[in-house]
């Protein structure tokens, strides 16, 4: 299954979710993919930490492929890297994404990345797609290729704008481009329970009938000591509350 995690509102935890929700399916398992598009990279930190990335053999180097006249391009695992966790594979982000956007929309390679990931596919059981916070080419290219996709929401009234404008763009996307995209739901994320403002606009969302997934994901330190860490949760701390809370929304995604 192709996944993408996508919000075009920032700080809703789009990297973090794609990382833990990856590590679970790697920990139990089953061959798993993260591709980061973000120039900020923080997928590839989370996975990585300090390790030094060399940028041109991660998804800057596939993008930076697809732009020459060959008639055969490199393999696509070519631009994959391990991580320290078995069963987990990681397609690194980094700035030079950012250099290469106006090249590759003149360009149109907007398929090139759903081409990319059938063909790997064939190698691992779930793929995971963490993008930038903006309707851009890498999020575009991004919902061409995912079948699934997972929206990430803060219990904020910004962030309930945003979502309906982000439903309407995902929409159009289906219709235009990937007729097998579908919603799979919205992630609440970094939930208050003990304040009502967060409960009171997820029960609107709920009552307007959108696709709000039943398992929440608290609001904790704890998440932020594992990207300092450099661990996802399952790995981190694998009884804490907030690593139970992700495997039930895995669970929930079977």
């Amino acid at each position: 299954m192709i996944r993408v995690v996508f919000n075009q509102k920032g700080g809703v935890g789009k990297s973090t979710l794609v990382c833990n929700l990856a590590a679970i399916s790697a920990a139990e398992g089953g061959s798993t993919l993260v591709v980061d598009l973000d120039a900020q990279g923080n997928s590839t930190h989370y996975l990585l930490g300090g390790e030094v990335v060399d940028e041109n053999a991660g998804a800057a180097g596939f993008f930076t492929d697809s732009l020459s006249y060959r008639l055969r391009n490199k393999d696509p695992i070519d631009f994959v890297a391990e991580t320290p966790f078995p069963n987990l594979h990681l397609m690194p982000g980094g700035p030079i994404l950012a250099d290469l956007q106006t090249k590759l929309e003149t360009k149109l390679k907007i398929y090139k990345l759903r081409e990319a990931l059938q063909v790997l596919k064939g190698q691992y059981k779930h793929i995971w797609i963490d993008t930038p916070p903006a309707l851009n080419f890498y999020t575009l290219s991004a919902l061409i290729a995912a079948q699934r996709c997972l929206i990430p929401f803060d219990c904020d009234d910004f962030s309930r704008q945003a979502l309906y404008r982000l439903l309407e763009n995902v929409a159009e996307i289906k219709a235009d481009h990937n007729k097998k995209l579908k919603i799979e739901g919205i992630v609440v994320n970094q939930f208050n329970a003990r304040a009502s403002l967060p409960q009171r606009v997820v029960d609107e969302l709920i009552a307007e009938k959108l696709p709000v997934l039943p398992q929440f994901i608290s609001s904790s330190i704890k998440i932020k000591e594992s990207h300092e860490a450099a661990k996802p949760m399952v790995f981190f701390e694998p009884s804490h509350k907030l690593t139970k809370e992700y495997r039930a929304l895995y669970a929930g995604l079977k």
